[in-house]
């Protein structure tokens, strides 16, 4: 089991749903991340934070184990985010962005931080991720998550990003987006072409696609009955997917195809609690409960000719 370094945004969340209405609750792609993947893998986190955060409230993270020397608190507001969910919880509306400190961040990793096998960018200012890039030694895998605001202004940037990293981990907007073309598939093959062997297309509620050189891979999404608030769940699903990564320590295809399953296992209970709440409670025991359910929801035999036929 090897160390699992996440860099990204620490924040604030006020999140109105069908469901309810939640005020500063904590959210953020490093503490969704972190949330999800600490449950299977040592985390180390890397953000920043202002003098008016609730920094208690992180610290199950810290029982968990994540090393948190690297969030760094300075003076001045906290990141903010307000977002507005209708029944379809696939499609949100941003109603403000307050980036208070964030705005400054500059990654900076400590000393042992720099020696992470496994790394996950959040979608930062892809010119911070190239700061982070030139900062870790000597990893196993980087994976990288972007947006559109990102695809949009910082192109030339962005493709640097790419030839450097080993997994690109986007939804689907955010892929046709970036390669221009409305195929998921060629979107895929497009993102390959420009560095990454391995990308990992979020669907949602519909689940994750995983196209790697060789082979591509399918999971489902979890059927929830209840979905609360699916902020952080694409988060929780990078944290699923590289922690199981980190705690097997290998990328063969066949510990690959399991991690989006872990994703898909952990993005789904982030969607059952405002803010990381429901990912703070489980443990191991529910992980696997889950991941074996999505083995028999998937899991059917085929039949031969003679057996179609009667014969």
């Amino acid at each position: 089991m090897s160390d699992l370094l996440v860099v990204g945004s620490v924040a604030l969340d006020v999140v109105e749903t069908p469901f309810g209405r939640a005020e500063d609750v904590l959210g953020g792609a490093a503490v969704y991340f972190s949330a999800a993947a600490s449950v299977l893998a040592p985390v180390q986190l890397v953000g920043v934070i202002g003098d008016d955060y609730p920094v208690e409230q992180l610290e199950f993270l810290r029982r968990r184990g994540v090393n948190m020397d690297g969030l760094e608190r300075r003076e001045g507001r906290s990141f903010r985010w307000g977002g507005h969910y209708d029944y379809d919880m696939n499609s949100r509306e941003t109603t403000f962005t307050e980036l208070g400190v964030f705005a400054e961040f500059r990654p900076n990793l400590p000393d042992d931080f720099r020696k992470a096998r496994w790394v996950f960018l959040g979608n930062i200012d892809p010119a911070l991720q190239l700061r982070v890039l030139e900062q870790v030694e000597d990893p196993t895998l980087v994976a990288c998550d972007t947006m559109n605001y990102w695809i949009e202004r910082e192109n030339e940037t962005l493709m640097k990003v790419l030839e450097r990293i080993d997994m690109l981990v986007v939804n689907d907007a955010e892929a046709r987006e970036l390669s221009g073309d409305y195929s998921l598939a060629r979107a895929a093959r497009w993102i390959q072409e420009r560095g990454p062997d391995h990308v990992v297309i979020k669907k949602g509620e519909h689940g994750a696609v995983l196209v790697s050189r060789e082979e591509i891979f399918f999971s489902p999404g979890y059927p929830l009955e209840d979905v609360f608030d699916p902020t952080g769940a694409g988060d929780a699903f990078a944290g699923g997917l590289l922690g199981h990564l980190a705690s097997v320590d290998s990328t063969a295809a066949p510990d690959l195809r399991r991690a989006v399953v872990y994703g898909c296992a952990l993005g789904s209970f982030a969607c059952e609690s405002f803010g990381p709440q429901r990912l703070a409670e489980i443990g191991p025991p529910d992980i696997e409960s889950r991941v074996a359910r999505f083995r028999s929801m998937t899991r059917f035999e085929t039949i031969d000719q003679d057996e179609r036929t009667g014969a």
